[in-house]
């Protein structure tokens, strides 16, 4: 843990539940190696800091690789855990990510206004604590417990009654398989559930903040250690029974929430936990939909058309049947945005790097085809590819009224990304009730 200490300048920008500060830093702690006579050493940082979750509107010191006294770096603030801190307050900091460059998450968090410490909340019969055991652990009323009002209806529950939920293992695909399902059915009622796989504050997501302000979110329902959802529940299945028969949702969407941790080895990755999450929904009587990762921009082969990522939960670590949306032939060139790269010589015809048209005579969805072919013939589950069929879908990502972003790429940069996340959303309204 690399502690520091700072000031607030400004607020920066705010969603419910965070606001994102503008903080001068005081001097760094003295490193184990350093004389303790000395006076604190001022740490220059070589890494750079990407921005939280969407494109960050300004750059701080930090990200020009100068975190150190008197230099300026956002710190993010969440008002249910430290309170809202004002202009001139002293701030005690976390900022192991930021000093470390990661990218998502990659900027401090405050831990406490130790001059003003915020009030106490309200009363609440609530004793399921989340972040358990950790310096900044919290109590909820989760859902399923005794004193929840919903405790005796789940207490009942034991089934989904065929509920479609799309499995997805990016927090990012979340804007684009709602998209989908408003495409289809605009009137159908979308819970999000989120795990704990990345971010455990559901208030470090921009996405849904923006997707529950437009209406596009029905209800969230945080699960295991994540927490700050419209619901906490302990378990993912008691979390999917919430959003069945609490939140009477018609589609769920399952996602960790932002910030995956991969390892660039094959099990090393966060969201193989979307296997798990495939199983709660058979065991559940649900109707799982795994929806694809899948590129044509991404420069790794291995991410190429449908991730690795994807073949590994799907493939090998996923024993119970799942839908494999796939998008339809009939993309056109003309529906996708221009090519991103040079064409390739007219003797190797290559079309839209981007959206893989005209690759061979052929298009990068017919890849994704192909691959979803052979991955539901080599994987231990039962998993059935489902054409779906593209109509309107671009339009539909277009009209998000949340920033749509992937592994630092647009929606005009790598549309395949969200288009195979609609087609999820798409295959869920039509299997809806």
């Amino acid at each position: 843990m690399q502690w520091r200490e700072g000031e607030i300048i400004r607020a920066v920008r705010e969603w419910p539940g965070a606001v994102e500060y503008a903080v001068r830093l005081r001097s760094a702690p003295p490193s184990p190696s350093a004389d303790p006579t000395s006076p604190p050493r001022l740490i220059a940082q070589d890494s750079q800091a990407s921005a939280s979750e969407d494109a960050n509107p300004a750059q701080s010191d930090a990200e020009t690789g100068q975190a150190r006294e008197g230099s300026e770096v956002r710190a993010l603030a969440y008002t249910a855990m430290v309170g809202r801190p004002e202009l001139g307050d002293r701030v005690v900091l976390n900022a192991s990510a930021l000093l470390k460059g990661l990218g998502t998450g990659g900027l401090a968090f405050v831990v406490a206004v130790p001059d003003r410490l915020p009030a106490d909340p309200p009363p609440s019969e609530g004793h399921i604590v989340k972040a358990r055991y950790t310096p900044q652990q919290q109590m909820f009323l989760a859902v399923d417990e005794q004193d929840s009002p919903h405790h005796a209806t789940l207490r009942e529950a034991d089934s989904l009654d065929g509920m479609p939920v799309v499995v997805a293992d990016l927090h990012s695909a979340l804007p684009a398989v709602v998209a989908g399902v408003r495409l289809a059915r605009p009137d159908a009622r979308v819970a999000y559930v989120m795990t704990d796989g990345g971010a455990l504050p559901i208030a470090f997501s921009r996405a849904v903040a923006g997707l529950k302000d437009a209406g596009w979110l029905a209800e969230t329902v945080t699960v295991g250690q994540a927490f700050g959802g419209d619901h906490e529940a302990v378990s993912l299945h008691s979390g999917l029974l919430a959003a069945r028969h609490v939140v009477d949702a018609d589609v769920v969407v399952v996602a960790q929430g932002p910030g995956n941790v991969g390892t660039g080895t094959p099990w090393g990755y966060s969201g193989v936990a979307a296997a798990d999450a495939l199983h709660a929904v058979h065991v559940l009587g649900g109707t799982g939909i795994a929806s694809l990762r899948v590129s044509g921009a991404d420069p790794r082969p291995r991410h190429r058309g449908i991730s690795h990522h994807s073949t590994t939960a799907y493939g090998k670590a996923l024993l119970s049947p799942a839908l494999v949306p796939v998008p339809a032939p009939g993309l056109q060139a003309a529906q996708a945005p221009e090519p991103m790269h040079e064409p390739e010589p007219a003797h190797e015809p290559a079309g839209d790097p981007v959206t893989g048209v005209g690759r061979r005579g052929d298009e990068l969805y017919a890849l994704v085809r192909e691959q979803a072919r052979d991955l539901a013939e080599s994987s231990r589950a039962e998993l059935e590819v489902v054409e779906v069929g593209t109509d309107g879908v671009l339009d539909a990502l277009r009209g998000s009224p949340v920033g749509l972003s992937t592994m630092g790429r647009s929606l005009d940069e790598d549309p395949a990304p969200f288009v195979a996340a609609a087609v999820a959303g798409i295959l869920a309204a039509e299997r809806a009730d």
